[in-house]
């Protein structure tokens, strides 16, 4: 069984790279570009991993985190944001991610 990782990021180039550097190492990708839409489906069929922007329109990867914690404190997240600062990375972890890579990031680490 592949394990499925959902990307969350409103730049459909990262998205595009990180999709296929993760089907590259057996990876199943599912790609949103929008909170809303993420929301909904990791609550209806939940990934193995959730990795989210922060910086996203209307609903931010934040609130996003909130929500996916109300349903599943299981799901592991890690964020994948070009927020920098050591206070954005606080906040992230104390909603809950497991994890935070700073962009521009290497593939490799991610």
């Amino acid at each position: 069984m592949t394990a499925s990782i959902a990307l969350v990021d409103d730049d459909r180039n990262i998205l595009t790279s990180v999709t296929m550097a993760l089907e590259a190492e057996g990876f199943a990708g599912r790609r949103y570009t929008d909170c809303e839409t993420s929301l909904r489906a990791l609550t209806e069929t939940p990934p193995d991993l959730a990795v989210l922007d922060i910086k996203m329109p209307r609903m931010d990867g934040l609130e996003l985190l909130r929500r996916l914690r109300q349903a599943s404190a299981d799901l592991p997240v890690i964020f994948l944001t070009s927020k920098d600062e050591e206070i954005d990375e606080l906040m992230g972890l104390n909603a809950g991610a497991d994890d935070y890579i700073r962009k521009p990031f290497s593939q490799r680490l991610l």
